[in-house]
């Protein structure tokens, strides 16, 4: 059997109706427990890191090491996540994260830990997180329904936040009673029931009607969708921008513990413990910031709101207080991120999803990466107090960013469109056959010449992004009313990708622009093999191709999409 996604009668608009599909429920619940140890694990070795050296850049380098693989891999992760079983992805992801742990168990048991061996093995762990995170967030869409996409979302984001209320407490009270190599123990038996979850979980697999992409090509294809996506861009600076000046709360935490509230590993665990109780409040309150404020307006007051609860953590030396700027910074930052991980969902068509989260993993957890560096190296000069009054003032300042870079508008313009009849094809071609050259001729009245050139700029990046190159519109200078399309595909394999890419807002825009033609004949379309000497025989005695070799109508044209 398969855990199939059948309509539902609960209110998609509930938070909790996602955990109305067993699949998810089951995961999400497993996911938590992973957290939990993940969390206790981060306690462990950033408290070892400070046990080990006094250097405030190498205690945040704990940070950068289990964020920067995210940033380095993640667009290799993305395309894995698209080309594969997400399944099989995360179980082997999640094998790397536990081989990590076992590993810190082992040395730290021996008493072999150093900072660099440390460091290393942090780098370890958040490679195998880099990997597991496209396919992990990718996968969410197939285990609930479209209309509760939003809220199983933010229940992810609650899952890691319950566990960041709760597990950092957790680690710095085991840390404190057992030691660092207890709380790595504690985190490798939390992640068996996650893997028995996903073995458990029986995917539906479509079989696509196409054959799969190479490694390189898929990435190559994953960043040429997002340079061409506008929308995509902003959410990816914006994300970037959060993390960097935002990776101060983080990053610092073992400091601020240590050396504004002279306190020990059960006091660091408390003030995280109090960021993620912030977090869990602040997700369990997406959907009705959603419903008051658009995009822009909500980022712009958690950006703000972060910044005084920054400064408030800085001047601040009294627990309580610390903790409470802690919660509502949780909030906020939580609140932030999730809008940006759901621009990025609801804008993505499923053919890369996996990419365009991993891209989105890569600008937020590289932004904190970058960050985190940054902050341990000014703190090392003007302690950390100094260090977060910068990080607040720099919050404080981000939103200017949205006078250029607005948060774009969510409106599921990602989901997939209906897959298109094959084009009629006389040529023998095999999927290997091109460049191919199509041309698109247009009849405009002169008048509408303004407003069709404008929408071809829109056209061109709809092209670009879904595989097309050396995109170019041309004017007949004879006869102003013939516009001319024109573009390329590498191969005819490639062209019948791109050609069946288009999201139905895409096939949209391609309707407008074709809404601006005239007269009686259709637009016509033609379809041309740049370099059609593998289809010509120069011989009459020379074979043509092995009919298996033939694409007649398009690559598999009998199979279902």
């Amino acid at each position: 059997m398969t855990d199939r996604i059948e309509p539902q009668t609960f209110s998609a608009d509930g938070i909790t109706a996602p955990l109305r599909y067993a699949a998810f429920r089951r995961i999400w619940l497993a996911g938590l427990l992973a957290n939990l140890g993940f969390l206790i694990q981060g306690v462990g070795a950033a408290w070892t890191m400070t046990q080990m050296t006094s250097s405030a850049g190498k205690v945040a380098l704990v940070q950068t090491a289990l964020s920067l693989p995210v940033m380095l891999i993640s667009m290799p992760a993305g395309a894995i996540a698209d080309m594969h079983d997400r399944r099989i992805v995360i179980l082997i992801a999640l094998s790397i994260e536990l081989c990590g742990a076992i590993a810190l168990i082992v040395l730290d048991w021996t008493r072999l830990t150093t900072p660099e061996l440390l460091l290393v093995l942090c780098f370890m762990f958040g490679s195998g997180v880099a990997l597991r995170g496209p396919a992990w967030q990718s996968s969410v869409s197939e285990q609930v329904s479209a209309d509760t996409l939003p809220a199983a979302i933010a229940l992810n984001g609650i899952s890691y936040n319950i566990a960041r209320s709760v597990g950092p407490a957790i680690g710095g009270i085991v840390v404190a009673m057992a030691g660092a190599v207890a709380a790595f123990s504690l985190n490798a038996l939390l992640y068996l029931p996650l893997i028995a979850a996903l073995f458990l979980w029986k995917r539906v697999i479509e079989p696509s009607r196409l054959p799969r992409e190479q490694l390189s090509r898929a990435i190559v294809s994953g960043v040429r969708y997002i340079t061409n996506s506008p929308s995509i861009k902003v959410v990816l600076t914006r994300t970037m921008v959060t993390g960097v000046i935002g990776g101060s709360v983080p990053s610092l935490m073992p400091l601020v513990a240590r050396d504004l509230l002279h306190g020990g590993p059960q006091t660091y665990g408390i003030m995280l413990g109090a960021f993620g109780v912030g977090a869990v409040i602040g997700a369990l309150f997406i959907s009705e910031v959603r419903k008051r404020m658009n995009g822009e307006a909500a980022v712009r007051a958690c950006t703000l709101s972060m910044a005084g609860a920054t400064a408030t953590l800085a001047l601040s030396h009294e627990p309580l207080l610390s903790a409470a700027a802690l919660v509502l910074a949780g909030a906020v930052w939580v609140i932030a991120v999730t809008l940006l991980n759901i621009a990025i969902q609801l804008s993505a068509p499923r053919w890369v999803a996996g990419r365009a989260l991993a891209a989105y993993q890569a600008a937020g957890s590289g932004g904190v990466a970058i960050g985190s560096w940054g902050w341990g190296r000014l703190t090392d000069v003007a302690g950390v107090e100094t260090a977060l009054l910068v990080s607040s003032a720099l919050m404080l300042l981000s939103p200017l960013i949205g006078l250029w870079l607005g948060m774009p508008r969510i409106d599921g313009s990602g989901e997939d469109g209906e897959a298109l009849a094959d084009p009629e094809v006389r040529l023998g071609l095999t999927g290997r056959s091109g460049p191919l050259v199509v041309e698109i001729e247009y009849r405009v009245a002169q008048e509408n010449a303004r407003p069709f050139h404008n929408i071809m700029q829109e056209v061109q990046l709809l092209r670009q992004r879904n595989g097309a190159y050396g995109w170019s519109i041309a004017r007949d200078i004879a006869n102003p009313e013939l516009w001319t399309e024109r573009y390329h595909c590498p191969t005819w394999l490639d062209y019948l990708r791109q050609r069946n890419r288009s999201t139905q807002s895409e096939r949209v825009l391609d309707q407008q622009a074709a809404a601006f033609h005239i007269g009686a004949e259709p637009v016509r379309v033609r379809r041309m093999l740049e370099r059609p000497f593998g289809s010509v025989r120069w011989r009459d005695d020379v074979p043509g191709r092995a009919a298996d070799e033939l694409v007649p109508g398009g690559y598999n044209s009998g199979r279902k999409p």
